[in-house]
């Protein structure tokens, strides 16, 4: 369910004044008829785009850390700038952290810094800067006496230089006398990783870091799950065995009913077809959603049919199942198995959390006189179910069709850019449009 998106407002002044300039540009059509530009004054033209990035990108990076030391997120119910950028501007997880570390940076390192802002240090650079010469090289430097003044102005006219390929040998030659001993030891597990990329069409991408010792039981594991599973004429890869393993590994628990419970039911994979897509043996592309909320075929739900539970759920004029009044204090599973269909995450404004993260909220607390029922009930994550007892508030827009967010103060938590005269889609619009194609 998508969070109310912000009305068109205008920003700050200063800020108005670039944006007016860089749609001016914008505007400019290229077009070969339209503009006959010469090879010259085209790559003139990218010259001074990309020095304008870089302006805007050390610029943002430098107000989204004044952001987060003044805890400005706070405001609208999150509890960093990483996370607000992510549900607001719709920034990856990535994407965020960088630009939090290169504020960070251009703050330790202010002649860098300065040199960033009038766009001569890219992002890029920054970002190797900052891998390499971070907080605790810095802060040795420091207690160590170092002229870090100096360091800052070799570092900057490296980057800015004709040497400015030799970046990451001069940051690591100042690391490495700044901090011969390298890190100090940690324990091994402290540098457990594994994070999950979805991709448009549902497929994962895996990327992550164990220990040693860590390491070895996974892949004694899936060895030993890959080895079973071979036989003649296999001609899978290693990889693909590999992967077909680890996907086994989690089939077997699941059917094994073993895992921890998860918000109150047991760990399952959940997918939502329309009973006729699903009785459809050709194939439907986008027919079934998962409960990540990735789009699949009818054939995958098929597939997953073939060995689970195929529960019904009655949608009536409304979209709503039958309420069970005051009976139960408690969501049951029918009624939060609904709440997922129509919220699909967690509905707080900015917020993206899925559903199996999510607590069932009663709107109107059950001791308060309020029903157990679809519409008494919303999905919020740990975090933004305790923000919502502390203040924050949700209601359901019935006109929109849509939750809606607001502060203590009343004012009402909007995502999206703060302005723009390209027309919005209506609430209840089409995922998909058809695309005009041929001449």
């Amino acid at each position: 369910m998508a969070a109310a998106r912000r009305r068109p407002e205008p920003p700050p002044p200063d800020v108005a004044a670039v944006l007016d300039a860089l749609l001016a540009a914008a505007a400019t059509d290229l077009r070969p008829r339209a503009a006959p530009l010469s090879a010259a004054q085209l790559l003139d033209r990218v010259r001074g785009l990309g020095r304008a990035v870089n302006v805007l990108q050390a610029e943002l990076a430098r107000t989204v850390v004044a952001a987060e030391d003044a805890e400005a997120a706070f405001t609208d119910g999150l509890t960093h700038m990483a996370g607000w950028l992510r549900g607001h501007l719709n920034t990856t997880g990535a994407e965020s952290k960088a630009v939090l570390a290169a504020g960070r940076l251009q703050q330790r390192m202010p002649v860098l810094g300065a040199a960033a802002a009038s766009g001569a240090v890219s992002p890029g650079q920054l970002a190797v800067v900052g891998r390499i010469l971070t907080d605790r090289v810095w802060e040795l430097g420091e207690v160590a006496g170092v002229d870090l003044a100096t360091l800052d102005q070799l570092v900057t006219d490296t980057a800015t230089g004709d040497q400015a390929r030799c970046l990451p040998q001069v940051c690591q030659r100042i690391a490495d006398q700044l901090d011969p001993d390298g890190p100090e030891p940690v324990d091994p597990t402290a540098g457990r990783s594994l994070r999950f990329t979805r991709r448009a069409d549902g497929s994962r991408g895996i990327r992550g870091d164990l220990d040693a010792i860590g390491g070895e039981k996974v892949e004694a594991a899936l060895e030993a799950i890959a080895a079973a599973g071979r036989c003649e004429g296999d001609l899978r890869s290693r990889g693909q065995r590999t992967a077909d393993a680890l996907v086994q590994l989690a089939d077997l628990h699941l059917a094994a009913g073993d895992l921890p419970v998860l918000r109150g039911t047991k760990p399952q994979v959940t997918a939502l077809v329309q009973l006729g897509d699903l009785l459809d043996p050709t194939l439907v592309e986008a027919a079934t959603t998962l409960g990540s909320g990735a789009v699949v075929s009818n054939l995958a739900a098929r597939a997953a049919a073939c060995d689970a539970v195929v529960n019904r759920v009655v949608l009536g004029p409304d979209g709503l199942p039958l309420d069970v009044g005051r009976t139960h204090r408690l969501v049951p599973a029918h009624i939060r198995r609904a709440a997922e269909v129509r919220d699909g995450g967690c509905i707080f404004a900015g917020c993206h959390n899925p559903t199996w993260m999510c607590d069932a909220h009663h709107v109107v607390h059950w001791i308060d006189g309020g029903d157990t029922s679809l519409e008494n009930t919303a999905l919020l994550c740990e975090r933004h179910h305790t923000q919502v007892h502390h203040g924050f508030a949700i209601r359901w827009d019935p006109d929109d069709g849509r939750w809606r967010t607001s502060r203590p103060d009343g004012s009402e938590i909007l995502v999206g850019p703060v302005s723009g005269d390209w027309p919005q889609p209506p609430p209840d619009g089409p995922l998909f449009v058809d695309l005009p194609l041929g001449a």
